[in-house]
């Protein structure tokens, strides 16, 4: 098949759905498929992989390093008609969402459109009435759904939400997976090491975006409270975001500072250590579709406290894989606090925990899921078999 990802998110930018868009790339193309991905310049040259189409774009007002493609591209549309796309998947119902429909209705070809993000809970990012911008992003992103092809959800939760707000689309169930090859368990020790990290002493570890709808500072707050019933635990916070000297100045005010550390940004090849070091995973956004980093956890076999919440519940087997608390920094607290005084409770936790990432959330599973649905629909739209 010939297909064609269109994002507002991709590489360098770093966050879920730029990962799980080139863990689609990468996995179609394993698998024989022709992959394009369109996607937003950043301010800076990259290299790109063969197939990156880089759209005409400007830096973002209200968030540092994100770029927001222009509205029209004359050469793609000439490039695209030179592709003899199969299939239009696009990752957003904005900006270059609004693109990938227009070509999809021009060239007749089927539109995917994974619904990635809970847009409403992002409202603060746009200058105008908060309430306002959410009702207007859930409108828009249901209308979107609405005049896909196919709709996929990244969780049952999710899917279930997009039916429950009028999306009548066909829609499919399939979450972005995670390469159960690289991350997997690891040594402990050596890890440390080669992060510079103490060899002694239980670490936390947190990963992902330092943004306001992520609750760090939850997590910050129930690692106060941890630091004063573990001996010697540490806190390693993994990431970048608009956020993140706000996070700074809430874990200088803590108690517990000396024990908390902020690792920047870090390339998704270079996380597995990270996981393989620490001794449990903590998260506590409220605003997932399903929660990527949590899979990568327990694809390290790395246990698991975390806020219960759509998606989430979906990765993290409560009372298996982790624990699942109410959304507030003493529960939080309180579930790591018991684990981590229960090593083999944790332990087997963890193994539990990497089964189901193997079972549920390998990557090639998952991609092959997504190219079956691509062949299905167009089965349904053509009336011929599609090449698996």
């Amino acid at each position: 098949m010939r297909v064609a990802l269109f994002t507002n998110n991709y590489l360098p930018f770093r966050g879920g759905v730029a990962t799980s868009v080139e863990t689609l790339r990468e996995g179609l193309e394993v698998l024989g498929h022709r992959t394009w991905v369109v996607a937003p310049a950043p301010s800076a040259r990259v290299e790109d992989p063969p197939g990156v189409f880089r759209y005409g774009s400007i830096p973002a007002p209200t968030y540092p390093g994100f770029a927001l493609p222009l509205p029209f591209s004359p050469r793609l549309a000439r490039t695209a008609r030179g592709l003899d796309l199969e299939v239009i998947h696009a990752q957003h119902p904005f900006l270059l969402g609004v693109t990938a429909r227009r070509l999809a209705r021009r060239q007749d070809i089927p539109l995917v459109f994974t619904y990635h993000t809970r847009y409403e809970k992002y409202a603060h990012y746009v200058p105008l009435p908060q309430r306002l911008v959410a009702a207007l992003a859930v409108r828009l992103s249901c209308r979107f759904a609405n005049a896909a092809d196919l709709v996929v959800a990244p969780s049952v939760g999710i899917a279930e939400m997009l039916r429950a707000r009028g999306v009548g689309a066909p829609m499919a169930v399939v979450p972005t997976g995670v390469p159960v090859d690289r991350f997997a368990p690891g040594d402990r020790v050596a890890a440390r090491r080669r992060l510079g990290l103490p060899a002694d002493g239980p670490l936390c570890l947190y990963v992902g975006r330092l943004d306001r709808e992520k609750n760090v500072d939850r997590v910050i707050a129930a690692f106060g409270s941890i630091a004063g019933a573990v001996s010697a635990v540490r806190l390693s916070l993994v990431g970048q975001g608009s956020h993140a000297e706000a996070l700074r100045r809430i874990a200088e005010a803590s108690p517990a500072r000396e024990r908390i550390h902020f690792h920047g940004g870090v390339a998704r090849d270079d996380l597995p250590p990270y996981y393989q070091a620490a001794d449990l995973f903590l998260f506590a956004s409220e605003t997932e579709t399903q929660g990527l980093v949590l899979a990568e956890a327990h694809a390290c076999g790395l246990a698991a406290v975390a806020v219960r919440a759509s998606g989430v519940d979906e990765v993290v087997v409560d009372g298996e894989t982790g624990v699942l608390t109410k959304p507030d920094a003493d529960d939080l607290a309180d579930a790591a606090i018991a684990l981590l005084l229960e090593p083999e409770r944790r332990r087997a936790m963890g193994q539990a925990a990497r089964l189901v990432a193997e079972r549920s959330f390998s990557a090639s599973v998952q991609v092959a899921a997504m190219a079956a649905e691509y062949a299905r629909l167009l089965d349904r739209r053509t009336g011929r078999r599609a090449p698996r």
